[in-house]
């Protein structure tokens, strides 16, 4: 690797220096935040020119922090976000090694400008911050939660304050590693009546759905193993997934559910452990597999022995009366794992989520989620609790279905008039995704409106997020919560192709 960076005195050996290990010409005297800017800029720029090639190991934490004087808490965070850009991967017991070399030229120049002191950033990613914290002044076009006087804010008010009337003697402990029984109790009695017979100890509650992915792939998964996702899909899934050192394989999913005939090809070819699927109301298409669609891809999970996990967090908001699939219902949790979460129905502050699997799976996923954190909040897991059993929850989803619809309606007509095709028709939920049949250039494309939309105060989600392959088109996934209002509309119409 050639030293493309100025060198500057450092405290570094004589060793180091040969072994290549880069010295970055960075600004020290400045905050935490733009040091990381720094060193994400720096490392891309060289990965861009091939001075760090595919398969080359990065120095240890340790080591790049003494040779280019920072602290190793700045290099994990620059770590880290390489390694949700995509540029690195981090191998368990090995170390993190250079996993791509086509950094997109709008995002490698967006990284580069954050390399100079007093550079605003302006890039929208996956893993911005804004579009969790809920803190943000701009309109969250792009989030993935409710506006909170939808939840019925009595309901879950009421149930953290009788959480935390919590008993003395469980101050005393961490609480229960699979979770308050109670809840896990009542959830297995809902999911028996409803879904599939399930017993309360095969339910481990996690922190959301994210942690309950993550805790899967730790378990059944490592380095170099092959992954199969829906292509688009869930953003953060394919960072956690290349995290873990694993390699995503896109299955494209479109208007008539996945390509079953792609799916076998890349089953045989890649040998994958797991495929992550959303059965039910899809993000960010807002499809649903077909009955016929289930059935063959358990099929395809049995002949070519890899497990599925079903997704099934937006269930709760599909129109009264409709039918959709359940995977875990019909192979009974044997080669199935089902994730739910209470974010969507609940307040995402309440960081609740659940696995569903088999007797044989779920001791080994119990050891990870205590290696990996002990156990989960029980003040959060009993708020959940008595706000699903409080009388009003039923009639409040109910209510958030029936203001999905009419905001579903009212955001695809304002697209429309936008000139934006839908990808899919959505039969409920929360997302609309939506584009021009416009080809992107380096100049116009998903992140850089995105960009322009932050600007103005819109938080926007761009097809970049979802998708593994590059899109033909320019699309965003749109909350339909938030998308019809004359900020947005007025947005659209200024930036839409002529």
């Amino acid at each position: 690797m050639q030293q493309a960076a100025a060198i500057i005195e450092q405290d570094c050996t004589a060793a180091e220096h040969a072994a290549g290990w880069p010295v970055l010409a960075i600004e020290r005297t400045t905050g935490k935040g733009r040091l990381v800017d720094q060193i994400v800029a720096a490392i891309s720029a060289l990965v861009a020119r091939k001075e760090l090639r595919v398969g080359t190991k990065m120095p240890s934490v340790r080591q790049f922090a003494k040779c280019n004087g920072v602290s190793t808490f700045t290099v994990v965070e620059a770590y880290d976000r390489l390694v949700t850009l995509g540029l690195l991967s981090s191998r368990r017991g090995s170390g993190y090694f250079v996993a791509r070399q086509d950094l997109p030229a709008t995002l490698l120049s967006s990284h580069t400008h954050a390399a100079h002191p007093g550079a605003a950033p302006t890039v929208v990613d996956a893993l911005t911050p804004d579009l969790y914290s809920g803190v943000s002044d701009a309109l969250p076009v792009g989030a993935g939660w409710l506006p909170p006087d939808w939840y019925g804010e009595d309901t879950i008010l009421d149930a953290v304050r009788q959480a935390m009337r919590i008993p003395a003697n469980r101050l005393r402990g961490y609480g229960h590693p699979m979770g308050f029984p109670t809840l896990r109790q009542h959830m297995a009695a809902l999911l028996t009546a409803d879904l599939y017979p399930v017993e309360p100890d095969q339910i481990l509650l996690t922190h959301g759905a994210t942690h309950a992915f993550d805790l899967v792939l730790r378990t059944l998964t490592k380095p170099g193993d092959a992954v199969l996702v829906e292509d688009p899909g869930y953003s953060n899934l394919l960072s956690l997934i290349r995290h873990h050192g694993c390699i995503p394989v896109g299955i494209p999913r479109g208007e008539n559910g996945l390509d079953m005939a792609l799916l076998a090809e890349q089953a045989k070819a890649t040998q994958p452990k797991l495929m992550f699927v959303n059965t039910v109301l899809q993000n960010p298409l807002g499809t649903s597999l077909s009955h016929a669609q289930a059935h063959r891809l358990l099929a395809l999970a049995e002949q070519f022995d890899f497990w599925l996990v079903e997704d099934d967090i937006y269930r709760e908001l599909a129109p009264h009366g409709a039918s959709f699939p359940s995977l875990a219902a019909m192979d009974g949790l044997r080669r199935v794992i089902r994730v739910g979460s209470f974010s969507k129905t609940l307040s995402p502050v309440l960081r609740v989520g659940s696995i569903s699997a088999s007797n044989s799976l779920l001791p080994e996923l119990l050891r990870v989620k205590m290696l990996a954190g002990l156990t989960t909040s029980e003040i959060n897991e009993r708020a959940v609790f008595h706000a699903i059993t409080a009388r009003p929850y039923k009639r409040m989803v109910e209510r958030l279905a029936a203001q999905l619809e009419t905001g579903r309606t009212r955001t695809m007509d304002n697209l429309a008039a936008a000139g934006m095709q839908a990808l899919a028709t959505p039969r409920g939920g929360m997302f609309v995704s939506a584009g021009w049949d416009v080809a992107p250039t380096p100049e116009w494309n998903g992140k850089t409106l995105a960009e322009q939309a932050l600007k103005a105060g819109i938080l926007l989600s761009p097809n970049e997020f979802f998708m593994l392959r590059p899109s033909d088109t320019v699309w965003f996934r749109f909350n339909c919560a938030y998308s019809d209002t004359p900020q947005l509309r007025a947005f659209l119409q200024s930036v839409r192709p002529r």
